[in-house]
């Protein structure tokens, strides 16, 4: 037996996506469509009543310790970002070096510090 509830729906989605954005996409409706400082305002409202009950949740230091490091084994899972990262580390530190080369020697980069 249909309902007046379910008749009339049967796209089978939710008939509350039926209003559409400027591009296709459903229109953003309530929390959604709040600027970001609104957003963070009532967040923050609702970490400020957690804290008050009792039932925030705090990292200790080894809690924190164990996740950071499940973070740093996820991460270096992917062997191309890490070889990203070393080359950026290994040219970061080559400059440095010719920079501080340069300054020593009160010459340019450029002429190798080779006197004239």
């Amino acid at each position: 037996m249909a309902t007046s509830k379910d008749s009339g729906n049967k796209s089978g989605g939710d008939a509350g996506n039926a209003q559409k954005g400027g591009n296709g996409t459903p229109a953003k409706r309530g929390f959604a469509a709040m600027d970001e400082h609104q957003q963070r305002e009532i967040a923050s409202k609702g970490g400020q009543a957690a804290h008050q009950k009792g039932t925030a949740h705090e990292f200790d230091s080894e809690e924190a310790r164990r996740a950071g490091q499940k973070g740093g084994e996820a991460v270096s899972r992917d062997r191309e970002h890490m070889a990203d990262i070393g080359r950026k580390g290994g040219e970061s530190r080559q400059s440095a070096a010719r920079n501080k080369e340069a300054a020593n020697t009160g010459k340019g980069a450029r002429q190798g510090g080779k006197d004239e």
